[in-house]
C-alpha cells in the first residue's frame, strides 16, 4: 500500500469513475481516449486520505500483528508528512472512520462471521471490457453486501442513489463473492465526510444484474469500440472534451432558438424555462472560453481572439524589508500594520478541529440568514414564501 498505488487506481477506458459519461455518450470514451489527464492538487489530496483511511481501518477493523502494526506506522508517518495533510483531512477521515465501523459492527451483529475486506479489487468484466476497479470498504453479512466509498472532495455533493459507479463497484464485489454467500440485496453508500454527506441506495441482486444487462452492457459495447450517439448532459460535468465537443454545442445552439426579449413582456413560466436555459448557456459557455485560452496557450490560434497580458496588482518583493525602512523613517506603526484579525471559522476549524471548536465556542457560532436566491424547485432548501416576514429586514442585490 502506498500513495502511488492509490494513484494509479483504475483510469480504463471504461473505468467505474467514468460510467455515468459512457453510459449517457457512449463515443465520448474513444474520443477522450487521447486528451492526457491533468492531475488536479484535489485529486492528490484526495488519493492521501484514502491511503489514510486505510491505514486507520487496517489499525481499528483487522487483526494486526507486531509486524503489520509497526509497517502501519511508517505509513502513517509518510501521510503526516505530506504538506497536503492536515487537521481537516485528520477530522473527515475519523469521521468517515467511525461511519465504516459502525456498519461493520452492525454487520458483525446479524452475523457473527461477518466479512469486511478493504481496497477490495473488484472485477465487472461480465459486462463491461477490462472493467475493473477498487473498493474502499466491501461488507458481507446475512445475505447483504455492502460497497462503501469515501468522496473526500467538498465541491460537487454526490450521491449514491442511480450512481453507476457505485453500482459497478456492487456489482463487481457480489460477481466475486456471490458463490460463497447467499448475497440478496447490495448495499451501495457514499461517505463524503467534508459535506457530512451519507447516503445509500439499495437494490435487489436481480435488479442490480437487470441493469448490467440492460444498461451497462449495450453501453459499454458500443463505448469499446467508439460507436453510438453523442448526447450532452449533466455527465458533461468532467468529461475532457467537454469544450469543443459538437454534440453538446448543438444542443446549446437549440437553447438559443429562444428569442429573448424583455422579461417584462414574457410570462412566468416562460421566465422559468429561460432561467434554465440561460443557466446551462453560462456553463457551455465557460467550457468554450477554457478550452479557447488553453488552446491559445499552446500556440493554436483562435481566429478573431488573441493572447494579451491581463491586469496585475502592485505587490512588495520583501514585506520585512520594507517594514524597516518604514520603521527607519519613523512612520506610525497603525499606518502600514494591521491589527491582529481572528482566523475564519473554516480556518479555525483546520487548526483546531471540527469538534473541539464547537465545544469551545459553544453559543458564539451562529448562522446568520442567507440572503434569498432563486434556485431550481428541486432544490432542497424549503421555499420562502412571505414577502412580509420571511423577507424583512432584507437587503436585495442584483
Amino acid at each position: 500500500m502506498s500513495q502511488v498505488a492509490h494513484a494509479e487506481r483504475a483510469h480504463a477506458l471504461l473505468g467505474a469513475s467514468k460510467a455515468a459519461q459512457w453510459i449517457s455518450c457512449p463515443p465520448s470514451a474513444r474520443v477522450q481516449e487521447s486528451v492526457p489527464d491533468k492531475r488536479s492538487e484535489y485529486a492528490d489530496e484526495g488519493t492521501l486520505a484514502h491511503e489514510l483511511s486505510e491505514i486507520k481501518l487496517r489499525r481499528r477493523l483487522l487483526p494486526c500483528n507486531s509486524a503489520e502494526r509497526k509497517r502501519l506506522d511508517k505509513e502513517l508517518e509518510k501521510v503526516k508528512a505530506n504538506p497536503m495533510y492536515g487537521p481537516e483531512m485528520e477530522n473527515a477521515v475519523n469521521d468517515y472512520v467511525e461511519i465504516v465501523e459502525e456498519r461493520f459492527m452492525a454487520a458483525k451483529a446479524r452475523s457473527v462471521d461477518a466479512v469486511i475486506l478493504l481496497e477490495e479489487k473488484l472485477d465487472f468484466t461480465e459486462w463491461v471490457p477490462e472493467g475493473k476497479g477498487s473498493g474502499d470498504v466491501v461488507l458481507i453479512a446475512d445475505g447483504v453486501l455492502e460497497v462503501i466509498d469515501l468522496k473526500y472532495g467538498k465541491g460537487v455533493p454526490v450521491s449514491a442513489e442511480n450512481n453507476p459507479q457505485i453500482r459497478l463497484y456492487g456489482l463487481g464485489a457480489w460477481s466475486a463473492y456471490n458463490y460463497l454467500y447467499d448475497i440478496q440485496d447490495v448495499h451501495m453508500t457514499i461517505v463524503q465526510p467534508r459535506l457530512d454527506s451519507i447516503s445509500t441506495d439499495i437494490m435487489p441482486v436481480s435488479e442490480l444484474v437487470e441493469w448490467a444487462e440492460t444498461v451497462v452492457g449495450p453501453a459499454a459495447l458500443l463505448a469499446d469500440v467508439g460507436e453510438g450517439e453523442f448526447k450532452s448532459g449533466d455527465h458533461c460535468r468532467w468529461c475532457k472534451v467537454k469544450g469543443n465537443c459538437r454534440a453538446r454545442t448543438d444542443e446549446n445552439m437549440k437553447a438559443l432558438a429562444y428569442e429573448f426579449k424583455d422579461p417584462a413582456l414574457l410570462s412566468p413560466d416562460e421566465i422559468g424555462s429561460i432561467l434554465f436555459v440561460a443557466e446551462q448557456l453560462k456553463v457551455w459557455a465557460k467550457d468554450v472560453e477554457e478550452h479557447a485560452f488553453e488552446q491559445a496557450k499552446n500556440g493554436i490560434r483562435i481566429p478573431l481572439w488573441k493572447l494579451v497580458e491581463g491586469r496585475s496588482n502592485r505587490a512588495i518583493t520583501d514585506k520585512e524589508a520594507a517594514k524597516k525602512a518604514l520603521e527607519a523613517a519613523k512612520v506610525d506603526a497603525s499606518k502600514y500594520l494591521k491589527p491582529q484579525e481572528m482566523y475564519s471559522i473554516g480556518d479555525l476549524e483546520k487548526n483546531v478541529g471540527k469538534k473541539d471548536l464547537a465545544t469551545l465556542l459553544d453559543g458564539l457560532i451562529v448562522k446568520p440568514t442567507g440572503k434569498p436566491v432563486l434556485v431550481p424547485e428541486s432544490d432542497k432548501r424549503p421555499e420562502l414564501n412571505s414577502i412580509d416576514n420571511d423577507f424583512a429586514g432584507e437587503d436585495f442585490e442584483n
